[in-house]
């Protein structure tokens, strides 16, 4: 059997119509010469397993019987790797013709780079956040509370005034088109498992960086990422949107926990506080109605549950 350059690690969950588009793509990037498939499926409630036998019969697919998360489930098949490289791509993220070739070649020109990601748009082609600044509690406390006019110096995660059109490093970058090398993930490994939804490739980034490897924006290929797909089908399947932000909330506290520290942790939840505060005083000032300030108490009061829940952010609580 041929060794393909790189192995597209796919994690499915109730996305069975998006499959063929995005096998598809792959296909026309000459996929079958430069890459093998590897899906998990994390136990879809539609016929999203069906659908990939007959999508893409040649691929390993793993079938979970729970959803298992992101990131553990992409940990599965970190033992299965063949290729010198590993890309994780979202079911809803469609890469165009020339993206695997132009991002193995640059891989390969340029041994110093341990993840790359390209441009990423929409559906309707607009611009994607692709190349992110590391969240601190500050930035975050900034861009909750609306307050960056006044605080001009701070990097803010998803800083997008600046020209999308040349090569550089940034800190992260999202996991949708995530194209990873085999030594980096023989030196740090791939994800936290602690993480159940997002955070996983910030912190990943994070500790690929630390190893002293670079993080690198490659702006010459376009990946098309439509963005929410599997988030959504949770919502619908647990009639819970508000459980996707609690997803989003214990990440960051794990994350912060193991970053920055307890003194860290402790000022972002002060400033968690503060933005709530400001956001309620906006939202009375500007007459929003009750709904929008019980909106910012109750992120406060979540907040506080999963910081116990979590042992202050010391173990997951799935």
């Amino acid at each position: 059997m041929v060794r393909k350059p790189v192995d597209v690690m796919v994690v499915n969950f109730n996305t069975a119509a998006l499959l063929q588009p995005m096998f598809d793509a792959l296909r026309k990037a000459d996929g079958e010469t430069l890459a093998s498939y590897l899906v998990v499926d994390n136990a879809s409630a539609d016929d999203s397993v069906q659908r990939m036998a007959e999508v893409c019969p040649d691929a390993l697919l793993l079938s979970n019987t729970k959803n298992v998360g992101f990131g553990r489930a992409n940990n599965q098949l970190l033992e299965h790797l063949q290729g010198k490289y590993a890309l994780l791509l979202n079911t809803d993220a469609f890469v165009a013709a020339d993206s695997l070739e132009k991002t193995i070649a640059y891989m390969d020109a340029n041994p110093d780079c341990g993840v790359l990601g390209v441009r990423l748009v929409g559906r309707d082609g607009d611009l994607q956040p692709s190349c992110r600044y590391f969240p601190t509690p500050f930035n975050m406390f900034v861009a909750r509370a609306g307050l960056g006019r006044f605080f001009p110096w701070v990097k803010m995660v998803d800083e997008m005034s600046w020209e999308h059109d040349a090569v550089r490093e940034c800190d992260w970058l999202p996991g949708c088109f995530y194209l990873v090398r085999r030594e980096v993930l023989d030196q740090v490994g791939l994800f936290d498992p602690r993480y159940f939804l997002y955070y996983e490739e910030v912190d990943h980034c994070k500790r690929v960086k630390q190893a002293g490897w670079k993080v690198v924006f490659y702006p010459h290929t376009t990946v098309v990422h439509i963005g929410g797909e599997s988030s959504k089908s949770v919502a619908e399947l647990e009639a819970a949107s508000r459980q996707i932000s609690a997803y989003q909330i214990e990440s960051e506290l794990l994350y912060f926990r193991k970053h920055h520290g307890v003194s860290g942790l402790i000022l972002h939840m002060l400033l968690v506080c503060l933005g709530d505060l400001v956001l309620a005083l906006k939202a009375l000032l500007k007459g929003r109605g009750w709904a929008a300030i019980h909106a910012c108490w109750r992120h406060s009061v979540i907040t506080w549950k999963l910081l116990f829940a979590t042992r202050f952010a010391s173990q997951p609580t799935r």
